[in-house]
């Protein structure tokens, strides 16, 4: 097993190993729905388009909530390595597989129904609403695939190997890119191939990941009879994952807010949004990754009683963060019309995403401090925190100042989309007195041997 222990020697370069393999399997992962945008993009028309923006939003707010539901998993088994507790994960290992699977198969069957009333929800163009009910549908069938591809990824995660789930997704974007081809240039299916070719590829990317378990085995012993239901266990794993996964949802559910607003626009500004947001998620690959491997290099180390550590990682992520987001931000802020050109043959869209991406390339820079603030406080157990600024900043900033812009004439979907750095900057204030304030507490205390 490729796994890391944080709890000892040096910090920026185990840090910086450990980031790389989470920031690539996550743009690899990413992939799946900008290629769905690519291949429509290029095949089909900008209700296609907008129809698959539109699902594929709804459709990562229901994949980032579970990621951080499951990311309680990667906390708590992150925790009982650093302490050296290794016969503790196969038993959370087994809980976390069981309420999981069993969530997927929940949402699968919820997601039916539900598809045309979120649709409609979110103000959907009438001639792209059809296109994005049958890919909301067809990936919400396929939920179990993505709930277990998400679990997954977080337990390798919590025991320090980022590299076993870049592979597995590495293979299956490959697959993923063959399946919209297919569906969609061949036979012409528009939003619903690409959701097809989806969950076919998580589908194989989960098989995938549970044949290589099996060949290569864990850190820790771990057999079929783990996977059970342990009340105990399972409330300390949604101790730590509800509360970000409901901080999750919410925010989630502000962008979705922000989306409905800007929908009214029209099918141009809604396409030209879809498209920005999809180029978004690339901008933010970064800052979430380091997020994620700050959030694991604590969890062992707040584990481990090495709190020194950890606030010297702290400050390595923040530095190697905004250092690369510097280049990420000047060219959505500078080249975002080029960057869209890439999604979009329509220069009407391509122009509406480029005036949208001018307000993330000053969100990138607030997000490297934010996104490694917010990693720390989940690894030294503090997610009920996390919910709340999340939720101050979703619903107290971010959804509020967004109406108000709209309303200003002329309507600018730039102003509209300033909504979100000035989310961020209110966060990045509450996280810095959380800081300060696991700073003075008796945890800060841990000490060890001054590594570098």
């Amino acid at each position: 097993m490729n796994t890391a222990d944080f709890t000892r020697g040096k910090i920026v370069l185990p840090l910086v190993r450990f980031v790389f393999p989470i920031l690539f399997a996550m743009l690899i992962q990413s992939l799946y729905g900008a290629v769905d945008l690519l291949v429509v993009g290029r095949f089909s028309d900008a209700a296609g388009v907008s129809a698959v923006s539109i699902g594929s939003q709804l459709m990562m707010s229901v994949t980032m909530v579970i990621a951080q539901l499951s990311a309680g998993s990667a906390i708590l088994l992150g925790q009982s390595v650093g302490s050296g507790k290794k016969e503790t994960c196969g038993p959370i290992v087994g809980t976390t597989v069981f309420f999981f699977t069993l969530l997927g198969l929940v949402l699968a069957v919820l997601m039916q129904p539900l598809a045309r009333p979120m649709t409609a929800a979110l103000n959907a163009p009438g001639e792209a609403a059809n296109q994005a009910v049958a890919y909301i549908r067809i990936c919400g069938a396929g939920a179990v695939f993505i709930v277990c591809y998400n679990l997954l990824g977080s337990i390798f995660r919590g025991i320090g190997d980022a590299r076993m789930p870049l592979v597995t997704v590495l293979i299956a974007a490959l697959f993923n890119v063959f399946g919209d081809l297919f569906f969609v240039a061949v036979l012409g299916m528009g939003a619903a191939g690409a959701a097809a070719a989806t969950v076919l590829a998580q589908a194989f990317s989960v098989g995938l990941s549970f044949f290589i378990i099996r060949r290569r085995g864990l850190l820790f012993s771990f057999s079929p009879a783990d996977i059970a239901f342990n009340p105990k266990i399972l409330r300390r794993i949604l101790r730590l994952g509800a509360p970000l996964a409901l901080q999750d949802l919410l925010v989630s559910l502000s962008f979705l807010i922000i989306l409905a607003i800007v929908n009214r626009l029209g099918v141009i500004a809604s396409a030209g949004t879809g498209v920005a947001e999809k180029l978004c998620g690339f901008i933010m690959l970064l800052p979430s990754a380091f997020s994620q491997a700050m959030a694991s290099f604590v969890a062992q180390n707040y584990g481990a009683r090495r709190m020194d550590r950890a606030f010297r990682a702290l400050g390595c992520g923040i530095a190697l963060s905004f250092a690369c987001s510097l280049l990420l931000g000047y060219a959505a802020f500078f080249h975002g019309a080029a960057m869209s050109s890439l999604f979009s043959a329509d220069p009407a869209v391509c122009a509406a995403s480029a005036e949208y991406l001018k307000a993330y390339g000053i969100d990138c820079l607030l997000t490297s401090f934010l996104f490694c603030l917010i990693g720390f406080i989940s690894g030294c157990s503090r997610t009920q925190f996390v919910m709340l600024q999340g939720i101050i900043g979703a619903f107290c900033v971010r959804v509020p100042l967004s109406l108000l812009f709209s309303r200003m004439q002329p309507v600018s979907i730039f102003r509209i989309g300033l909504a979100t750095p000035c989310s961020s900057a209110v966060q990045i204030l509450l996280c810095a007195l959380c800081l300060i304030r696991i700073r003075r507490s008796p945890d800060a205390s841990f000490s060890g041997a001054a590594d570098k």
